[in-house]
C-alpha cells in the first residue's frame, strides 16, 4: 500500500488534489475531520482544551467554536504550540489505526490529507510528501472571500503555520495549483501515471 502524505498552506489546494486522486481510486484520510472527531464534546480532548483556553471557545450547543480558537492561536505562538500538544498526538493514534485498517485490505493507495503534516511529525506514516502550494496573495484573498477573514486575520494564519519554503524542504512533489482546475487535474493524472501507474511522463 502507498501512502501519501498530501499537505501544503492553507487555501492552497489540499482538498482539491485529493479530491482528484479520489476518484483516481485513492482512498483519502482528512486529518481535519479527524481532528472534529477527537475534539467533540466531553471527550478527554475537549475536557483538556476547554480547560487551557476557557469555556469562551465553547459554542451554546458545547461545540468547539473553531473560529474563537482560531483568533487565539493564531496570534499566539504558545497557545498554538499547546494546542498542538493537546491534539497532535490523539489524531495520530487514530490516523495510525486508520492506516491498520485499510492495509488489511486491498487499498492500493492511501491519501493523508494534512495541513500540519510536517509540523505534526507524522511524516513517518507515509511513503511519499506531496506539497500544495500557491501564491501568498492568491491565498490571502481565498481566505477572505471564501471563509470572511479580514486581511489582517489572513495574514495572521499564514504567518502561523510552516513557511512554504520549509515544507518543500520535505518534497517528494510539489504541486503549483495556481492554475486553472483542467490544468491541474492533466498535472495530478501525470503524476498518478508516473508514481502509482509506473507510466513514463
Amino acid at each position: 500500500m502507498l501512502v501519501i502524505g498530501l499537505t501544503g498552506g492553507i487555501l492552497t489546494g489540499k482538498s482539491t488534489v485529493s479530491g482528484m486522486l479520489a476518484e483516481r481510486g485513492a482512498v483519502v484520510i482528512d486529518a481535519d475531520r479527524i481532528g472534529h472527531e477527537v475534539y467533540r464534546p466531553h471527550t478527554d480532548v475537549w475536557t483538556e482544551m476547554v480547560d487551557a483556553f476557557g469555556e469562551w471557545i465553547l459554542k451554546q450547543d458545547g461545540e468547539i467554536d473553531r473560529s474563537r480558537l482560531g483568533d487565539i492561536v493564531f496570534h499566539d505562538p504558545l497557545a498554538l504550540t499547546l494546542l498542538n500538544q493537546i491534539v497532535h498526538p490523539r489524531m495520530r493514534e487514530v490516523i495510525e489505526k486508520e492506516l491498520s485498517r485499510l492495509r488489511r485490505g486491498d487499498v492500493p493507495v492511501v491519501v493523508l490529507e494534512a495541513a500540519v503534516l510536517i509540523e505534526a511529525k507524522w511524516t513517518d506514516l507515509v511513503d511519499q510528501i506531496w506539497v500544495t502550494i500557491a501564491p501568498e496573495e492568491k491565498v490571502i484573498d481565498r481566505l477572505q472571500n471564501r471563509i470572511g477573514l479580514s486581511e489582517e486575520q489572513a495574514r495572521a494564519r499564514i504567518a502561523a503555520q510552516l513557511p512554504t519554503a520549509e515544507k518543500i524542504k520535505h518534497a517528494d512533489v510539489v504541486i503549483d495549483t495556481d492554475c486553472d482546475l483542467a490544468d491541474l487535474g492533466i498535472k495530478v493524472l501525470g503524476l498518478w501515471e508516473e508514481i502509482v501507474e509506473g507510466k513514463p511522463r
